[in-house]
């Protein structure tokens, strides 16, 4: 797919999932770059020269490097995709609170809590599960009588959200009070194109 964009990764990591996931469901042609973030390949040359933040994901798009799942994510739409961006502006404003929240509640919740079990990090987990749990909460009322979080239609709020929240057992957060954001799970994981980010706990259990 000589026309395809690079998308450098880690298989582990929810962020380049998300892109991963979003350019799958999406038919954006890509090919993915393994990136070695235990050898330390993210904190040397030449992947220092996409981003100097030594982060995945990144992607190539011609001349055109955009590194940052949410920055990347909203890219690949406007390009490709514009049917995954509503355009209603309200909706797309409500499309954006999850983005944020996807940095924000998200990653210091359930992906903290993911980080702490499965990579020994040293975030706080109780600060990390408490978090967590405000997020599903929201997530669950939100997703009352819907099946997609924004406008009942799929959009990148979705994509942002889904990698973490599908995952957050990895962190020993339990999904079982939250019947509608399991519902919206199976939704996201029913899409044609999906593409699962690999489990890193033995039974695995929502």
């Amino acid at each position: 797919m000589s026309n395809a964009i690079k998308i450098h990764s880690f298989p582990l990591s929810g962020h380049a999932h998300r892109v991963q996931l979003f350019a799958s469901v999406a038919g954006i042609a890509h090919n993915i770059i393994h990136v070695d973030l235990p050898a330390g390949e993210h904190k040397q040359a030449p992947f220092l020269t996409l981003n100097p933040l030594g982060l995945v994901p990144v992607i190539e798009d011609g001349d055109a490097v955009v590194h940052d799942s949410i920055s990347i994510l909203i890219y690949l739409a406007r390009k490709y995709a514009p049917s995954f961006i509503p355009q209603d502006l309200q909706h797309e404003a409500e499309m954006h609170r999850f983005l944020a929240m996807s940095a924000g509640e998200i990653s210091y919740g359930v992906g903290a809590a993911r980080l702490i079990n499965v990579f020994n990090s040293p975030s706080d987990p109780v600060f990390a599960k408490a978090t967590a749990e405000k997020a599903l909460t929201k997530l669950e009322a939100q997703l009352i009588d819907q099946d997609y979080l924004v406008a009942n239609k799929i959009s990148l709020a979705d994509f942002a959200i889904y990698s973490y929240v599908a995952h957050a057992p990895e962190g020993d957060v339990s999904l079982a009070p939250y019947p509608n954001v399991r519902r919206w799970l199976t939704n996201i994981e029913g899409l044609r194109g999906f593409v699962a980010m690999p489990a890193t706990k033995a039974g695995l259990v929502a």
